[in-house]
């Protein structure tokens, strides 16, 4: 829930999370990483480690999904939302307002206790045993920054003010204006302003003083809690409002995981800044930072301006470090999140087969640790997900309009496949038209074909492996030596005629081989 200082206005970012605009401060490839700061693998042959990002479902929802899609898929992971009891708007705001429960309610934490929109504590619980007796890791979506921006009640009955929280925090564990925070309004003016980012309201919100021993020992008990129950990460918001030191200083008091790994932690730090406020300023303070560059890349190579055009997939050759983003092995990747696909910064479920085709590019060539975003569809970026009339999050139906399911879409759990079988092998064999068809091979495990045009296109390419027959893993699987979809034949000399439909992929591994 950071916002780019290069990209949007104060009131632009005030509106995009729903705050009253009256009366609140303005704004703003690839060697293995250390087993401490890799992803867990997940039990099970082959897993490797692509999450699913489940934005705002509820507990028992997700546990469902762990058992029958994210396990059998061969998801090593699964990110869930903010967990702690959040703010409950009981009204609407200042008449800008039309959405009692908007989606960043859970942004606004009251306590640490988990009494939230997804559920009660025994739900999480059962939920993150669930997800592990399925083979994937469960990271949660920590939000450490801050505290509330308004309202005095919690979905856990807790009253509270904007920095008084009993039992919790008082006045001295925030930043204040005049004293720490040099802004006249007590907010982020100025985003390349070192010390307003750190110690200055990020749009209204209570700013902890996460310097403070005190403030440290209630973080460091909340994620160790999570921890102990068997959580393996986190996804930190706002974390470049938090700092370098803080952070390091935070994850220091971490236990270990139930698996006797350290914690996995991303950091949410968007770009436009300078220097030691940069998302590569970030990477040694936590085990990888989210994507935010790289999701904006992407769009612009699958979608351009104006709408009705499309951009260049050819443009892709080098994604990733060579075209000037975070490393690989410190990146969480994506193509969307709930920030990017509501600003404009990224596609969205609405581009339809290029949103998916996008995601099917990302899980085949492999920049950063990629995640999968799922969530609830929108008109209004406030929009609630599906909830009942006080704000409790109800069961996800993936057959229901009310919510988009690009993780278990069959196009793309294929690539959690090829992902998974292909590993590490280097990009080679890199094809393209100038335009909108690509191909590459990853090492001699895999391949893939993309055509980000309306109409079908054809071609011979390299494919780096053995000739044969293989099944193409985003149309059908291998069972008894029988492919359930479409196939194509690699000559001896490991080239293919292949034909690739508009808007989608052809992709294969040496596992494929019927």
């Amino acid at each position: 829930m950071s916002v780019r200082s290069s990209s949007l206005s104060a009131l632009a970012v005030l509106a995009a999370i729903g705050l009253p605009l009256g009366g609140m401060a303005a704004l703003e490839r690839d060697r293995p990483a250390p087993p401490e700061q890799q992803v867990v693998q997940a039990a099970g042959t082959g897993r490797s480690d692509v999450m699913a990002n489940l934005f705002e479902w509820n507990w028992t929802s997700v546990a469902k999904e762990c058992t029958n899609v994210l396990g059998p898929s061969g998801y090593a992971g699964v990110q869930v939302s903010q967990p702690a009891d959040s703010l409950k708007r009981t009204k609407l705001g200042d008449g800008s307002d039309t959405v009692l429960h908007p989606w960043w309610e859970i942004y606004q934490p009251v306590s640490y206790e988990l009494a939230g929109r997804m559920g009660t504590e025994a739900e999480f619980r059962a939920m993150v045993k669930t997800c592990r007796q399925a083979g994937v890791k469960v990271y949660v979506d920590a939000v450490v920054n801050h505290m509330t921006g308004q309202g005095s009640v919690s979905y856990g009955g807790r009253s509270y003010s904007h920095f008084e929280y009993p039992g919790l925090y008082d006045a001295a564990d925030f930043h204040q204006k005049g004293t720490d925070c040099p802004s006249a309004t007590g907010g982020i003016d100025d985003f390349n302003n070192l010390q307003q980012v750190l110690k200055c309201e990020l749009v209204g919100l209570a700013d902890l003083r996460t310097d403070r021993p005190e403030v440290q020992k209630e973080l460091a008990g909340y994620l160790n809690k999570l921890l102990g129950w068997g959580v393996s990460g986190f996804r930190v918001d706002a974390a470049k409002h938090i700092g370098q030191a803080d952070l390091i200083a935070l994850q220091k008091k971490l236990r270990d995981t139930v698996d006797g790994t350290r914690p996995y932690v991303a950091l949410e730090v968007f770009g436009g800044g300078p220097g030691i406020l940069s998302p590569h300023a970030f990477t040694e303070a936590g085990s990888a930072v989210l994507g935010l560059d790289a999701d904006i890349q992407l769009k612009n190579a699958f979608k351009s301006y104006p709408e009705n055009a499309t951009g260049s997939l050819a443009t892709l050759q080098g994604f990733g470090e060579g075209s000037g983003l975070t490393p690989s092995r410190k990146t969480l990747s994506f193509v969307q999140n709930h920030d990017t696909e509501r600003n404009g910064d990224s596609l969205n479920y609405k581009d339809g087969a290029t949103n998916v085709l996008a995601n099917q590019f990302l899980l085949g060539y492999g920049y950063g640790t990629p995640q999968v975003y799922s969530s609830f569809a929108w008109e209004t970026t406030d929009a609630s997900p599906p909830a009942d009339k006080d704000g409790y999050i109800t069961d996800t139906d993936c057959t229901s309009k009310a919510w988009v399911c690009v993780h278990s879409d069959p196009a793309v759990t294929g690539m959690v496949s090829f992902h998974n079988h292909v590993g590490r092998s280097p990009v080679r064999n890199w094809w393209d038209d100038g335009g909108n068809l690509i191909a590459f091979s990853r090492g001699k495990a895999g391949w893939m074909a993309l055509n980000n045009d309306k109409q079908p296109r054809t071609a011979t390419f390299d494919t780096g492996l053995p000739g044969g027959t293989y099944c193409d893993v985003t149309t059908g699987t291998v069972k008894k030596g029988k492919c359930s979809g479409s196939t194509v034949q690699v000559g001896s000399d490991g080239r293919a005629k292949v034909t690739v439909k508009g808007k989608s992929a052809v992709a294969f591994t040496k596992a494929d081989r019927l």
